[in-house]
């Protein structure tokens, strides 16, 4: 018997499978799976007890790797042999251990809100102790200061929380009070992914740099105003930052923004992204270079020329001088700008040639004084 699982996207496309968090459903990743399920073959699974799944696939004592082993069973009936999986909470501990124990099933591996330990035993062994007693309510009481920042609720969640079977969730407190694998972490060598609620204080950021330190070449992403449940609260910054992890255009488009615009500005960029400009910091990286500059019909150099024309026709001065530099990297000398900026001159005006005159002047000399 495997969990009870959620399709989507197409069946030929790369596969990605999608671990909840204690206490939630599949239902915790409605605002991102359908999304990443325009390019991937998407499958959302349900804990023991929780959704749709049958509470007797674990029971007490169970560990992270039988959760581990339930996951492959899934894989195994679908027939899919190799994966890339995204995992909130005790749905991350399980792609840790996947990245450890299985690493030639995992072909990426995303970490949201969880950790390589939660705390110690004592805590998760008395919380199931007592859900074992007297069940689950007084857990969902406090569901949403554990979940989520601010007044956000999702009810759904709630009432998936509220729906669990006490011995199945217990079973899983088991599972997070034996877990530990902070030892073995340098053994992953899947390209890993760590994201981190700001506001969370089950899995506060520590933990997840701490991941993040041990991991050879994986990646830490903190998302503000998101605490435990981030694709639930922040669904588009966590799916921006998902895009870029799986690869293709996003991953190919941040290499290349980096290349042309240099790793300062890019820095800078990405410093002050908040969870409203996450979507369109994606869509930079996705369709302007993931797929624009990153078409060799035209050279970097001939992208550049037609770039400032184009800045130049709309008085954009500002991405003007910005992509004065770019065009500096991607080789273009001094007089060779200023031959585009001339023949802007004839065919957008005089004036807006004028203008960009100037820009171009001013980061042609801080270039050439060291200061650009």
């Amino acid at each position: 018997m495997t969990p009870h699982h959620l399709e989507e996207g197409p069946a030929s496309a790369p596969p990605l499978l999608l671990g909840p968090s204690l206490g939630t459903s599949l239902a915790l990743w409605d605002e991102v799976a359908p999304e990443l399920a325009v390019s991937h073959r998407v499958v959302r699974w349900d804990l023991p007890g929780h959704g749709a799944s049958a509470a007797d696939l674990v029971t007490a004592g169970a560990t992270v790797a039988d959760l581990a082993a339930l996951v492959l069973d899934l894989a195994d009936s679908l027939g899919i042999e190799r994966f890339a999986y995204a995992g909130v909470s005790l749905g991350g501990a399980v792609g840790l251990h996947l990245a450890v124990h299985h690493p030639e099933r995992v072909t990426s591996l995303a970490v949201l809100c969880s950790s390589a330990h939660f705390g110690g035993a004592r805590t998760w062994q008395d919380r199931a102790a007592r859900v074992r007693r007297e069940g689950l309510e007084w857990l969902v009481e406090s569901a949403n200061d554990r979940w989520f920042a601010g007044d956000f609720s999702v009810p759904r969640l709630v009432r998936d929380h509220r729906d669990a079977d006490p011995e199945a969730y217990a079973a899983c407190c088991d599972a997070l009070a034996a877990f530990d694998l902070t030892d073995r972490l340098t053994r992953i060598t899947a390209p890993t992914l760590l994201v981190a609620g700001r506001e969370d204080p089950a899995t506060p950021p520590a933990h997840l740099r701490q991941i993040a330190d041990a991991v050879p070449g994986s990646t830490l992403v903190e998302i503000p105003g998101a605490s435990h449940l981030a694709p639930a609260q922040c669904p588009e910054a966590v799916l921006a930052a998902l895009r870029t992890h799986l690869g293709g255009a996003p991953r190919r488009g941040m290499r290349v923004r980096r290349e042309v615009l240099g790793d300062a500005h890019v820095d800078r960029a990405q410093a002050r992204q908040t969870p409203f400009t996450a979507r369109f910091q994606d869509f930079i990286s996705r369709y302007a270079w993931g797929e624009i500059w990153t078409d060799d019909t035209l050279t970097r150099r001939e992208r550049s020329m037609i770039t400032l024309t184009a800045l130049v026709a709309h008085g954009h001065l500002d991405e003007l001088a910005m992509h004065v530099r770019a065009a500096r990297r991607n080789g273009l000398t001094a007089e060779e700008i200023g031959a585009v900026l001339l023949q802007s001159a004839v065919y957008c005006g005089v004036p807006a040639a004028n203008s960009a005159f100037a820009v171009a002047q001013r980061v042609l000399a801080e270039e050439e004084s060291g200061q650009g």
